[in-house]
């Protein structure tokens, strides 16, 4: 079928496109959603031919509905963060770790830890990017602190979002997909730990001892983070009772609590309204009305929803239905013969995380939902494993590594992350053989 061939060939040369990000400076999610809608174009035209049209309609709408409700989690989840960010959660963050007058290596372990322990909560990506800057902040160029601390951060942030659904977009397709509930992710949670701390202690012997640098204190921040942190684990709270008990998608918990986070944003509004004239020196006349001057701009919560990672966004969006495309033209039908028919699920799945270092997870756990293996939830959660910290191998192969390449101003690279490969490539293997090894009763 022409429309068939011509819809992979598209798809190819606009994940071409993705890889050559840099080198291009094209946006990673302008190919893909031009490949997106190619795709279904030609999908309607073989179904017109084939007098399927409506089979075609059906299709795009189940389609869509899966990606809109990756969507609006997202979005409500980076509002959140943004808000944190805004409210100086992240500087307060920042600046008690550079305090802590911790050495090179110390503060290696220090970011990586946190990094592990911040990433089931937040994404990994956001993780990177926050303690990718304390490392910036300390290392003051130093190469032999800087690299392996940024490779650590990643495997770190990785292995952390791997043992929960909201750590990782992975992780996240898969619980609502309803493939793996959410208490037996936690079951990655030991294999996550191997995965994180094999690398770590295999890097740690190169870091010097040296002080770490310290910047200078920062200006207080603004009120209210605290409350937005306790309202997102109230979010985070009415997702998964919302899907558990009362059999509703996760999103609809994050919604609520997208707009518990708009009405305390106009809380927020309100108070620095009130404080926005503040007098600056009294006036020469008794009687005269004080000198003011405005205060810094008002808090606004919909400028925290337009700062969302919205090329990301759309980058998912561009995936998921150009796969869900060429799902209903039988690549992934396909694919799974050869794959999962010819190697088995355990080979298969394994084989995950090495694909998802060259290429990316996101398409690679599309790919794999949309074959729908038939398989137990030991090897769903194997492949949602592999899929979250195989992207560690290299440092293209997870969105925190790539952030991390642009944050580092050239200090942490490709072939910096190439030369400790091998350490992560041993983390992989032992995590691997961890679950293997922990969770039999669910094979």
């Amino acid at each position: 079928m022409p429309e068939a061939w011509l819809a992979l060939a598209v798809f190819v040369a606009a994940y071409a496109a993705v890889i050559a990000e840099e080198r291009l400076h094209l946006r990673k999610a302008k190919p893909v959603l031009l490949a997106a809608g190619f795709i279904w174009l030609l999908v309607a035209a073989a179904g017109l031919r084939m007098g399927a049209s409506e089979a075609v309609a059906g299709a795009f709408r189940h389609t869509l509905l899966e990606f809109s409700e990756l969507f609006f989690f997202l979005l409500a989840a980076m509002t959140y963060i943004n808000t944190m960010e805004d409210r100086g959660v992240f500087a307060r963050l920042r600046h008690w770790l550079e305090q802590c007058q911790l050495s090179q290596r110390g503060m290696f372990w220090a970011t990586g830890a946190l990094a592990f322990l911040l990433s089931p909560v937040l994404d990994n990506l956001t993780t990177a990017m926050v303690l990718g800057a304390i490392v910036m902040a300390v290392g003051a160029g130093r190469s032999a602190f800087v690299t392996p601390a940024c490779i650590h951060i990643v495997v770190a942030a990785n292995a952390g979002g791997a043992f929960s659904p909201f750590g990782d977009i992975t992780t996240l397709m898969v619980w609502q997909k309803g493939l793996v509930p959410f208490q037996d992710f936690f079951r990655l949670f030991l294999p996550a730990v191997v995965n994180w701390l094999v690398p770590a202690a295999l890097m740690a012997r190169s870091v010097p001892r040296d002080p770490a640098g310290r910047n200078a204190v920062a200006d207080a921040p603004p009120a209210g983070g605290l409350a937005v942190v306790a309202l997102f684990v109230a979010t985070i709270v009415l997702s998964v009772v919302g899907h558990a008990w009362l059999h509703l998608p996760p999103v609809a918990g994050m919604l609520l609590g997208l707009a518990m986070l708009k009405f305390h944003g106009y809380l927020l509004e309100r108070q620095d309204r009130r404080e926005a004239l503040v007098p600056v020196n009294e006036p020469d006349d008794l009687f005269a009305a004080p000198v003011a001057t405005r205060a810094p701009k008002a808090f606004d919560s919909y400028r925290q929803l337009e700062r969302a990672e919205w090329d990301t966004l759309l980058f998912f969006q561009g995936v998921i239905m150009a796969v869900g495309g060429l799902g209903f033209l039988g690549y992934l039908a396909l694919l799974s013969k050869g794959l999962y028919g010819a190697f088995g699920p355990l080979a298969a799945n394994i084989a995950v995380g090495p694909l998802s270092a060259v290429i990316d997870n996101i398409p690679v756990m599309a790919a794999v939902l949309g074959m729908a293996p038939q398989m137990s939830v030991n090897q769903w959660l194997l492949v949602t494993l592999t899929a979250g910290v195989g992207g560690s191998l290299l440092s293209i192969g997870s969105a925190a590594g790539v952030a991390l390449m642009g944050q580092s101003r050239g200090v942490y690279g490709f072939m910096g992350h190439l030369r400790w490969s091998w350490a992560v490539a041993l983390g992989f293997i032992a995590s691997v053989a961890t679950h293997l090894l922990i969770n039999r009763d669910l094979l």
